[in-house]
């Protein structure tokens, strides 16, 4: 078997993996995403929930010193009452307006942070619906990446196994060259010669679609380790394309 058939063996191995793990991979992805939404809307609610206690704490405040302004009030009202002279009165009444509009502005106020709570908490509310929704998911999500990696499990050490005894079959310096290829393209380390047309003697790289020589076609036959010119693949021959630009006394 020569060197290209070698590596070829190695390369379908890979191929089988490489599919077998993108559907784990999908599952993953789809369990990361579920991950990612569930604690974006716990960070928001949480967010919320902090958003609510300030606007409660803000209004409560803001009533207990509405509470001791309108305390102040009575205590003027009552002085009013005992005041000995008209200007005596009128004073105690200036100051008495000024707390009384003082006291509605705050009043206002808090009672404008209480329908803000009042809002946060109809959100806060929507995102608990939203976050048992999220959770349910990504346990659906995280039981198919378990299902997904138990299918999986058995084929996928049945074919490193195989890898492994392909992989000890070629020369150390082609498959360095071959491994440092799949870190660089992956699945299109290797490809096919396509035959375009056998009487003009032109084939292509069924990766890049490019041309290939014919010297370099020929060179495959021999079992040469040849690769594209142009995308650096790889290449080798089907055995129908092998049968088709054998030359004719070979075939004999």
């Amino acid at each position: 078997m020569d060197v290209t058939a070698q590596l070829l063996r190695v390369y379908q191995v890979d191929r089988q993996l490489a599919a077998l793990e993108s559907r784990l991979k999908s599952a993953e992805r789809f369990l990361h995403e579920q991950e990612r939404h569930l604690s974006a809307t716990q960070g928001r609610r949480e967010a919320l929930q902090s958003q609510l206690r300030q606007a409660k704490a803000s209004a409560a405040n803001i009533e207990g010193e509405a509470e001791q302004i309108k305390a102040r009030e009575e205590s003027l009202r009552e002085q009013m009452n005992a005041a000995q002279t008209n200007k005596e009165y009128k004073a105690l009444l200036t100051e008495v307006n000024a707390l009384k509009t003082q006291r509605e502005k705050r009043e206002e106020e808090a009672l404008a942070l209480l329908s803000t709570a009042e809002e946060l908490q109809g959100q806060i509310e929507e995102l608990g619906k939203q976050t048992e929704e999220r959770t349910k998911v990504r346990e659906i999500a995280a039981g198919e990446r378990k299902d997904r990696a138990a299918e999986i499990k058995e084929r996928v050490e049945q074919l490193k196994g195989e890898r492994e005894k392909a992989a000890a079959e070629v020369p150390a310096d082609v498959m360095a060259i071959y491994v440092e290829l799949r870190e660089q393209v992956e699945e299109d380390a290797m490809a096919a010669l396509e035959i375009m047309d056998r009487k003009r003697h032109e084939y292509t790289c069924a990766a890049c679609m490019m041309a290939i020589p014919m010297e370099q076609a020929i060179s495959l036959l021999s079992g040469k380790l040849t690769r594209c010119p142009s995308c650096r693949c790889i290449l080798y021959l089907t055995p129908e394309t092998a049968d088709k630009i054998t030359p004719a006394q070979s075939k004999r």
